[in-house]
């Protein structure tokens, strides 16, 4: 290839080349963005998923006929008073004086209504020593949580004063503040530890501050212009704390990531002897490309949440999308325009006892060096071993489990309300999450509707589908009944589960769906459970179809490669099953939990499969992307496949193996939380993401490609007429200066 005149085509080099030439301009346009969505977003407010619109069918249903009537249920309390022994009876006097000093001292609280006796309302167990003490918290059921503590605390003033009972109470509000007060600060901090842990590789990575402070600033103010965006799209999606959450994570791995990229390749190109002009053209023209390719491309993944029909899907697939987009844009603006401010101030403040990093012109790793000499002598060995190797752990994953974790698999033993839990599941089967038919009709004291409800009382405890009490609330003024039926299950998800579709399927039909123009949907925790799963299931096809298809399109857009675009699919579903695997043999297996501070609790929280195919499918291929552009370059300026394969893994790996590091310690992060179900997404994030940068990218890519040979770049004529997006490629030797306009680069 000899010295000619190379128009350098694409929105990247075009953006990072008017970028640079107006390079005020174009930061004030990003600050003034940043500044706008803030504001504009804070005026908006945030609009965040009812409860109602979290699920579609019956428990949508429910929600929507309580909404509708206008019935604001208050949030409900129990205590539980036991007797430490066998001997201990609720009739005995001391038990008595119990239950009666518990009403009396939540009564005094000025906070609580309704106050019950086991005495009157019958709710003593079987055995004779446990009973129920019930009441409401007066005020809005969604603050209660705020004025719990005063009742909590008067529970605990009668525990004191008897020693031989057992005296707990829970109920949603308590629930609620032990959460928050346990886990709240606990999350806060883990998102907050992902900037300084960032920040702290990318000194290592780049040996100075100024280098180093780039990408995290991007970063941060990508993820601040999204959480403004969010408050302006919450009113046409509405969203939730655990979209922000996500797009926190996400936007701190892709934001990082792509200014890195850019980054390094603007550096290796001046240490290669281009002058600041000519590197950040270069740097506008490849790496810029390829972090478009991957910013749609995980822009399409993340889409695929949209097709799962549920609420909080919906919302953190919208908040990750905007995040990955607006730190794209960010990337191929902005950055470039700062490049050109800072030149060679980008290398202030330069940490002494890392030195001046050695690095050769190419930017080549020589333990990636050693590693794609042994993997291109045999690349066939290397494949079966990798793949092999991969398969091997992927394997458990055949036997997963899916199911929402209950609430001592989800803390364990770690907080006192999962044993207040546990104790009232022992003594009251189903009575800490009972289910609710809400039964809407023209008139619901209407005879065959109170016959309805009689017999539908008898038979839920003549089916064994709960031992009762069964209770009925009658709301006359709006014609609706709210019945609550404990399970038989308790906190056994799969007993419970199948009581649930004994009475949808067996008592309501018959008793319920006798009486005329009466709506009898049935929700609840275990309900809603059950109907998550259901549509969780049912949307998982869609999802993979929709995210792999497109995936594979743009692919085949960016490479004009069917080869590239088929390896390219097949490796992160490889990644992907590996993860997996992974997964279920430390959390559902329980092998090697210890070494993350967890244990096997039986099965994957049901919701974290298809969000990290989606995840994992998206961030994956900012990997794949970056190497495989900068091999097709080389092979593009007439190296031989297998020399562009070497040249590309072994100067891509640098940045490949910082950006790895900096997702994974952000991931690990999650992995340190309490809860399991952020256990599993921040180990399944974190292994994903490793095997994706070593194993994938070092191993297997190049030698598939090396078996491959020339038929890496085969495209099919029927395909010739396809859009071609690809870039033109940069030089290998020194270019001439970047003129100050015009797109025209000499080489």
């Amino acid at each position: 290839m000899g010295n000619t005149e190379v128009r350098v085509r694409g929105l990247a080099a075009r953006a990072g080349g008017w970028s640079a030439r107006h390079r005020w301009a174009a930061v004030g346009i990003w600050v003034l963005f940043v500044v706008l969505a803030m504001g504009l977003g804070s005026a908006a407010g945030r609009v965040d998923v009812d409860q109602s619109d979290q699920l579609k069918g019956e428990t949508h249903t429910a929600a929507k006929i309580i909404e509708d009537a206008g019935i604001k249920e208050p949030a409900g309390e129990t205590v539980l008073v036991q007797g430490r022994t066998g001997a201990v009876k609720a009739t005995g006097t001391e038990f008595r004086a119990a239950v009666a000093d518990v009403v009396k001292a939540v009564e005094a609280t000025g906070e609580v209504t309704g106050v019950t006796s086991p005495y009157d309302t019958h709710t003593v167990s079987r055995d004779g020593r446990s009973a129920l003490v019930q009441f409401d918290l007066r005020g809005d059921a969604e603050t209660a949580a705020d004025r719990i503590e005063p009742v909590l605390d008067a529970v605990a003033g009668v525990q004191k004063d008897h020693a031989g009972l057992r005296i707990e109470e829970i109920g949603g509000a308590s629930m609620q503040k032990q959460y928050k007060d346990a886990f709240g600060d606990d999350f806060r901090q883990a998102e907050y530890s992902a900037v300084p842990v960032a920040l702290g590789i990318l000194l290592i990575a780049f040996g100075a501050l100024v280098a180093a402070l780039l990408p995290v600033a991007l970063a941060i103010t990508a993820i601040m212009a999204t959480m403004g965006l969010m408050g302006l799209v919450s009113h046409l999606q509405p969203m939730s704390d655990t979209a922000n959450s996500v797009m926190l994570l996400v936007g701190m791995a892709v934001g990082v990531d792509y200014c890195l990229f850019y980054l390094r390749r603007e550096r290796e190109e001046r240490a290669a002897g281009r002058d600041a002009g000519t590197a950040l053209r270069i740097a506008a023209a490849t790496s810029g490309r390829a972090i478009v390719v991957s910013g749609v491309t995980v822009c399409v993944a993340m889409a695929g949440m949209l097709f799962t029909g549920l609420a909080e899907f919906e919302a953190m697939g919208l908040a990750s999308l905007m995040v990955v987009a607006v730190a794209m844009v960010g990337s191929v603006t902005v950055l470039p325009a700062l490049l050109s401010l800072l030149g060679e101030r980008v290398e202030k403040g330069r940490i002494p006892f890392l030195g001046r990093r050695r690095r050769t012109g190419s930017g080549d790793s020589r333990f990636w060096s050693a590693v794609l000499r042994g993997v291109l002598a045999k690349p066939l060995v290397s494949v079966v071993v990798a793949a092999g190797a991969l398969l091997a752990i992927a394997a458990p994953a055949l036997g997963m489990k899916t199911q929402q974790l209950t609430l001592d698999q989800e803390f364990g033993d770690s907080l006192p309300m999962v044993q207040t839990y546990n104790h009232l599941n022992e003594a009251f089967p189903g009575g800490s999450e009972p289910a609710q038919v809400v039964v809407k009709a023209a008139d619901v004291n209407a005879p065959g509707v109170r016959r309805a409800l009689a017999d539908f009382r008898r038979q839920a405890i003549a089916s064994g589908a709960s031992r009762g009490p069964v209770e009925v609330k009658l709301y006359d003024a709006q014609n609706v009944a709210l019945v609550s039926v404990p399970l038989v299950g308790g906190s056994d998800m799969d007993r419970a589960t199948k009581s649930l579709e004994k009475l949808r399927d067996e008592v309501r039909p018959a008793t319920l769906g006798k009486a005329d123009g009466v709506q009898a949907p049935i929700t609840g925790q275990v309900a809603g459970n059950h109907d998550f799963n259901d549509q969780l299931m049912g949307s998982v096809v869609p999802v993979f179809a929709f995210v792999v298809v497109f995936a594979f399109l743009l692919m085949l857009l960016s490479f004009r490669s069917l080869t590239v675009a088929i390896t390219s699919i097949v490796l992160n579903l490889l990644s992907v099953a590996a993860a997996y695997g992974i997964l279920v043999a430390v959390f559902q297996h329980g092998w090697g939990a210890s070494l993350v501070g967890a244990e096997g609790v039986g099965a994957i929280v049901t919701w974290l499969p298809l969000f990290l195919f989606v995840i994992l499918f998206g961030l994956s291929m900012d990997y794949h992307v970056f190497v495989v552009s900068r091999i097709r370059e080389a092979r593009m300026r007439g190296r031989t496949t297998t020399d562009a394969i070497r040249h590309g893994v072994v100067t891509t790996a640098g940045v490949v193996t910082s950006a790895a590091v900096i997702m994974v310690a952000v991931f690990a992060i999650f992995g340190t939380l309490s809860m399991q179900s952020m256990k599993q997404m921040g180990v399944g994030l974190a292994a994903a993401v490793l095997i994706d940068a070593t194993v994938i990218r070092g191993v297997l890519l190049p030698a598939v490609m090396a078996l491959l040979g020339e038929r890496n770049w085969y495209l099919p004529k029927l395909l010739h007429r396809l859009p071609d997006l690809t870039h033109d490629e940069a030089p290998e030797q020194a270019a001439s200066p970047v003129p100050d306009r015009g797109e025209r680069l000499t080489v």
